[in-house]
């Protein structure tokens, strides 16, 4: 008897029955997810081998998605025809917008997620595609000929055919854990790790370095004294990740906040000799901007305290997430810190805190569309390209998806700039610079965060989403209604005359504005403190329109830094032209002259596309690239 969720005719796939597929993605994470269904939504059979079933789409670390910049990561994923900003709307347990006082280039949404119940939201998704077929094995060998994938190879010897394959293999790749001074082989605790694949790639002229990453501990929430902590309430005005209508309203629940104290900073400091980190154990480079409780401890040695978040994992789950606080210190070393915050005197432990050494691939190693340099049709997503973050992750297999696609099927590669997006920026980062810490995705990062905002994602995106296949004629459509609306209504209001009336003074008094003379709608939105709900107080017609939340909220950022906006433009109008003198990937840089030997080796290392990729190089002088535009504008390379 077949499956009830396989079409018999699809199940007797010859193609399938022989292990033929369009594409295989390794690893079943947050870009194995996104580079699985951009490749099964745009038609292709795709084969998704992970090493646990059960463990689709984890949030190993902490149960949430947002933040400062990755918020808007998630909301281009989104844009583009991306799943994971629909799954956190259907299984949040909070939504909290950051910096809601500060710009609009800050601003930055963090849903708390149920852990399990976003994972099987994911698989769910992925098995009612016709498309996907899901198989728990390790692949530990790559197929090649004549420099082009042709297949792979699982841990018992069982060989798939396929001339496209994506690697998102996390932390997996000959991971180890390390708590205290005991270590063992597993890229998750439970969870074995993907041995044998380096080698393979080390076969084919791939370098693989070490990278560290870790995370606290577990504790169960019924030894937790909460009235010792301060409440941290989400929004009772609900924001969302995903453009699309008609997201869910759930119930949300509290985070709470405890902190660190002399006593945690004593225990921490007496047992560093107990540290694999500090004992050189561990080779690998930690996260920079997410360092472990002792390496705090260490490093801001003058702070009397740290904040701690305490987070819940789910409805279904008793386990709390202790934020700030991962630890490769033993587990009694673990305890004893733990019960030294406030209100966590009595915490029981339900799983220990641990670091994680695991093997990444060098981005350098790879193009802008994420695809070898090496190898054809070898494309490498999320943690082992050397970033850190689900939403860094998703956002790297979505695009390696795209490009499957586009490589299987002889079209254009889909390589975003930095102006267009985070994820250009991020990309770009990663194949431009030679990164030696885990990647982290900030709002400093990009040279132009104020036009690249986590509210007009859509606008910056949907249009490549549509054009690539991910986003449906009915999506494209609301998106269209929707840019139409804003900028209706951005002339209404350049029109709209606001009279100093006593009345309208009244009511401007309560936020500390006063007119003297009438005033544009338009110029009124650009003074501090003042924004488009005011206006709704001020006239009639306004509040009578009823304009929706998303479309208002988008003619107060147009209007209120409108000069800002243009002044980013200009900039990325100049940057652009460095873009215009591309680069032959033939080039011979030891035959140019006038640049140093350092540079050589970087340019050729790195083979940059053009000359603002070359600008961006660590160590390339703006004299070097005068000299390269030079010679590529006299032909003479």
């Amino acid at each position: 008897m077949f499956c009830a969720c396989l079409d018999y005719n699809l199940y007797m796939n010859a193609d399938y029955m022989n292990n033929k597929f369009d594409v295989i993605v390794v690893g079943g994470g947050h870009a194995g997810c996104e580079a699985v269904l951009a490749c099964a939504k745009l038609g292709l059979k795709v084969l998704l081998c992970t090493l646990n079933v059960d463990n689709i789409a984890l949030q190993p670390c902490n149960p949430a998605v947002g933040g400062p910049a990755k918020s808007t990561l998630v909301r281009e994923i989104d844009a583009l025809g991306g799943i994971m900003g629909e799954v956190t709307d259907a299984t949040y347990l909070q939504m909290k917008m950051l910096n809601s006082s500060k710009g609009p280039a800050v601003r930055a949404l963090r849903a708390q997620s149920d852990k399990r119940e976003y994972s099987h939201f994911m698989r769910n998704i992925l098995e009612s595609n016709d498309n996907i077929f899901i198989k728990q094995c390790c692949i530990t060998e790559l197929k090649v000929e004549n420099d082009q994938i042709v297949g792979a190879v699982d841990e018992f010897g069982v060989e798939y055919s396929s001339r496209a394959i994506v690697l998102t293999t996390g932390t997996s790749l000959e991971g180890k854990i390390f708590i205290g001074l005991r270590s063992y082989s597993a890229g998750r605790l439970g969870e074995k790790a993907a041995i044998g694949l380096s080698d393979s790639l080390h076969k084919l002229g791939i370098e693989t370095k070490k990278l560290k990453t870790g995370t606290p501990a577990r504790i169960d929430k019924r030894t937790i004294d909460y009235s010792k902590m301060i409440i941290q309430p989400g929004d009772e005005e609900l924001n969302f990740f995903s453009f699309k209508p008609d997201r869910p309203i759930r119930k949300t629940y509290p985070c709470y906040l405890t902190k660190t104290n002399e006593l945690t900073h004593k225990i921490i400091r007496d047992n560093l000799d107990k540290s694999p980190m500090y004992q050189g154990l561990i080779h690998g480079v930690g996260p920079r901007y997410c360092p472990s409780i002792e390496d705090k401890i260490v490093r801001f040695a003058s702070n009397p305290s740290h904040h701690i978040f305490i987070e819940p994992e789910g409805l279904g789950t008793y386990e709390t997430y202790i934020q700030g606080f991962s630890t490769s210190l033993p587990i009694d070393v673990q305890i004893q810190m733990i019960r030294s915050l406030p209100g966590l005197e009595k915490a029981h432990m339900v799983k220990p805190a641990y670091a994680v050494e695991y093997d990444y691939v060098p981005a350098i190693q790879t193009t802008h569309s994420l695809m070898s340099k090496k190898i054809k049709g070898l494309f490498f997503g999320g943690q082992i390209n050397g970033t850190s973050g689900y939403e860094e992750a998703a956002a790297q297999g979505l695009i390696a998806g795209i490009n499957a696609f586009n490589y299987l099927n002889g079209s254009e590669m889909l390589e975003l700039s930095r102006s267009s997006s985070y994820i250009g920026t991020l990309i770009d980062d990663l194949v431009t610079k030679d990164i030696q810490d885990p990647y982290r995705m900030l709002t400093s990062r990009s040279e132009y965060r104020l036009l690249l905002r986590q509210d007009n994602a859509d606008a910056r995106l949907t249009p490549i989403g549509h054009k690539v296949g991910l986003v449906d004629d009915i999506q494209y459509g609301r998106f269209i209604q929707k840019q139409q609306a804003i900028e209706t209504e951005s002339k209404r209001l350049e029109t709209l005359k606001i009279s100093a009336t006593e009345e309208v003074n009244s009511i401007l008094a309560k936020y500390d504005q006063h007119l003297e003379r009438g005033i544009r709608a338009a110029e009124l939105l650009k003074r501090p403190g003042v924004d488009y709900k005011i206006l709704k107080e001020l006239d009639s017609e306004t509040k009578e329109l009823n304009i929706p939340r998303d479309v208002y909220e988008q003619v107060d950022v147009i209007i209120k830094y409108d000069g800002y906006l243009k002044r980013q433009e200009e900039q990325v109008a100049q940057a652009g032209k460095l873009e215009k003198f591309k680069i032959p990937e033939d080039i011979d840089y030891n035959k140019i002259d006038h640049i140093s030997s350092e540079t050589k080796d970087k340019l050729s290392k790195i083979r940059p596309k053009d000359l603002a990729q070359a600008s961006r190089i660590g160590g390339i002088k703006p004299a070097d690239i005068s000299v390269l535009m030079v010679m590529l504008d006299k032909h003479k390379v």
